[in-house]
């Protein structure tokens, strides 16, 4: 009888990265391309200091927030989301009529940023919020 020998190969053992390489890349440039399209969010504020505030001019549309969290569109309460459609009514006299957005200091800014953003859905151009010495405080 006759034995015959198999031989054993030996296979080292090795990972093919190859295609690792090209998931990488691929992200790489997926995240490059995402990253150009995205625009951060603003609002430009006007914030002056009291030093440099002025009186506020009497034609302008005034929003309150006062203390409480209650919205007033030129001393009429609404809600929140009430506040477009009113300005929009107020800007049908007056389409460059500023808004002067008069707020406590307790309220919190994402109440404000909400009515500036309301306000500037509505079609208003100049929106400003007014210090204790402009509102007459």
């Amino acid at each position: 009888m006759k034995r015959s020998r198999q031989r054993v190969e030996e296979s080292t053992d090795s990972v093919d990265v190859t295609s690792l390489v090209d998931m990488v890349f691929i992200l790489l440039i997926f995240f490059m391309v995402s990253t150009t399209f995205v625009k951060d969010m603003k609002i430009d504020l006007d914030r002056p200091g009291a030093s440099s505030a002025e009186s506020a001019d009497t034609k302008s549309i005034r929003v309150t927030i006062d203390p409480l969290k209650n919205i007033y569109v030129n001393g009429e309460a609404v809600k929140a989301w009430m506040i477009q459609s009113r300005i929009r009514e107020a800007l049908k006299e007056d389409k460059n009529s500023p808004i002067l957005v008069l707020v406590d200091k307790s309220v919190e800014s994402e109440l404000l940023i909400e009515v500036v953003d309301q306000c500037r859905l509505a079609g208003a151009k100049d929106i400003g919020v007014a210090t204790d010495q402009e509102f007459g405080a």
